[in-house]
């Protein structure tokens, strides 16, 4: 990961890991399944736009690479691979 994407990538997984523990004292509390749910699917949404901001700069990546004169079979391999992870 570049060095210009990974502080974007903590400060959102931090979050991330802040909302989760909002929910499971939601749980503690015995708050709603609508509230509960409502929350989960935030952090799912939320961890989505972790993928896509890693998604993003490994595109920038084999595009850079490819204008390198570097592997561009390789570059888009290890590309389709990630996005299929992610699904």
């Amino acid at each position: 990961m570049s060095r210009h994407k990974r502080p974007e990538v903590e400060d959102r997984l931090a979050s991330i890991e802040g909302h989760v523990r909002a929910v499971r004292k939601m749980l503690q509390e015995d708050r709603t399944y609508p509230e509960i749910v409502h929350q989960v699917a935030a952090v799912r949404a939320s961890l989505d736009g972790v993928i896509q901001v890693i998604v993003d700069d490994l595109v920038e990546d084999c595009v850079a690479t490819g204008r390198k004169g570097g592997s561009v079979s390789e570059a888009v391999l290890e590309l389709r691979q990630v996005v299929a992870s992610s699904r």
